[in-house]
């Protein structure tokens, strides 16, 4: 559904509440891996839940990554599930409950797994009886709020964060002064900023000061670079969908399981 087909009905202004048509799936059933199967390391640290594999890569060639007691910095690594992998030192260990989930962050959360300047996590909103070590799904900002997903599978992070993945995220974000309508139609056209070429895949005007701005490729910071170069300021970007996943009525704070039927449209499988 795009854009232009939620016009009339736009999440977080009198939004609907989620479907009920299906449940809400915050895990899958436990998974028994068996003990002489052998992963790439960066594959291992995925289904433990520490990051997706692109970023496990960079934990590994950093040199923060040991097995069995030696430090790996080189790609290629295997492991066997009854090796021992620790991460900065502590202990890492797959994680068979795979879980998938959606939060309303609220602004001023950090969407990292820790802040050396002690900022609040958005991992500490989510449910305190979830034990697995979840990672967030792609960007949010700090000043940013809204849908910003979680979960500990690697491969579902890695597939939906690719830019092959071509999955819309869609914003209302509202400016502290008036936009001129050469703003939306540069956004639109698309136009390069300091060498970093940025275009919406579709834009809306919807009051003097507020546009509902639909991204696909989702460069890090494109709408605040994008109003800066035209000397405005989002005194809000609030994300309110990422494909077929809808904020819908979800409080600040709040978080929800994600659902079989978004589950399969954000892995490319519905029917």
């Amino acid at each position: 559904m795009s854009l232009k087909d939620r016009k009339a009905n736009p999440a977080g202004e009198g939004a609907r509440r989620v479907s009920l048509e299906f449940q809400p799936k915050a895990e899958t059933p436990k998974v028994e891996m068996s003990k002489t199967s052998q992963l790439r390391l960066q594959a291992y640290l995925a289904h433990a839940g520490v990051a997706s594999r692109r970023a496990s890569e960079k934990l590994i060639t950093e040199g923060r990554v040991a097995v069995n007691g030696r430090v790996v910095t080189v790609l290629g690594e295997k492991v066997l599930p009854t090796d021992e992998v620790s991460l900065d030192g502590k202990p890492v260990k797959p994680e068979n409950r795979l879980r998938y989930l959606a939060l309303n962050k609220p602004p001023e959360y950090i969407c990292s797994s820790a802040d050396p300047q002690n900022r609040p996590l958005a991992l500490e909103l989510l449910p305190a009886d979830i034990k697995e070590r979840l990672y967030s799904v792609g960007r949010l900002d700090f000043l940013s709020s809204g849908l910003i997903l979680f979960t500990n599978d690697g491969d579902f992070a890695a597939k939906i964060g690719h830019p092959s993945a071509e999955i819309e995220k869609e914003y209302l974000v509202e400016a502290t002064g008036i936009i001129p309508d050469s703003v939306s139609q540069a956004f639109a056209e698309g136009i390069t900023i300091d060498g970093v070429y940025y275009q919406s895949r579709e834009i809306e005007k919807i009051g003097r000061k507020t546009l509902r701005i639909c991204l696909v490729e989702g460069k890090n910071r494109e709408i605040r670079r994008v109003f800066s170069h035209f000397h405005l300021h989002p005194r809000k970007l609030h994300r309110i969908r990422i494909g077929p996943v809808l904020l819908g009525g979800l409080l600040s704070g709040e978080s929800r399981g994600l659902t079989d039927k978004e589950l399969r449209e954000l892995a490319g499988k519905e029917e």
